[in-house]
């Protein structure tokens, strides 16, 4: 299998990843689900990077938007773009961006580091920042209240950053070849004294 279809693979393989996990049942603690979806995004882009990440979100919610039911709860179609997720649901792609380039970017192997501030800053905060304002426009309230709201979220933010993190290291030892770009830095160079003479 040849790189780029080696990507592509990988892509569609991290979007049905996300819509796999909707089968989980969400925790309605307010207008907005709490669901286990978000580990998905957060994989997508700290194993694939920020382009494939991103790329596999996108098609994720391309589907969604298409009508098929792989939101947690069986929710599909254009609608649920401008209900009180809309904001998060756009925040996944940029959130994937953000997490890929923290993790790949500069770096020839995943470190708890990147990936943690990675997760943090891409997989939570990216997604806040464009998931509370939609929230308080839908729902009538205040940023701050929307932001209050949210609060809810954190612990469950908590302990997917913390499985995001093992999968993420686990998955570097046991198969490379899926962070792309990032495993082709990880080949050792020959040195001079192993390059054969002509």
């Amino acid at each position: 299998m040849n790189t780029r279809t080696a990507g592509i693979a990988h892509i569609a393989l991290f979007a049905a990843l996300i819509a796999v996990l909707a089968l989980p049942p969400a925790l309605p603690l307010g207008p907005v689900p709490i669901t286990a979806q978000t580990l998905g995004v957060m994989l997508a882009g700290a194993v694939l990077g920020p382009w494939r990440g991103g790329a596999a979100v996108l098609l994720f919610e391309v589907m969604v938007a298409a009508g098929l039911p792989l939101l947690t709860g069986g929710r599909g179609g254009i609608g649920v773009f401008f209900g009180p997720s809309g904001g998060y649901l756009l925040g996944w792609i940029a959130g994937a961006v953000v997490i890929g380039l923290i993790v790949h970017t500069g770096a020839n192997r995943p470190t708890w580091l990147r990936v943690i501030v990675g997760l943090i800053g891409g997989g939570v905060l990216v997604v806040y920042l464009f998931g509370i304002p939609v929230q308080a426009l839908v729902t009538g309230t205040t940023v701050t209240e929307a932001a209050v709201a949210s609060l809810v979220f954190l612990p469950g933010d908590a302990l997917k950053i913390a499985i995001a993190t093992l999968v993420t290291l686990a998955l570097w030892k046991a198969y490379p070849r899926a962070f792309g770009q990032l495993a082709r830095t990880r080949a050792p160079q020959k040195t001079s004294a192993e390059t054969p003479a002509a």
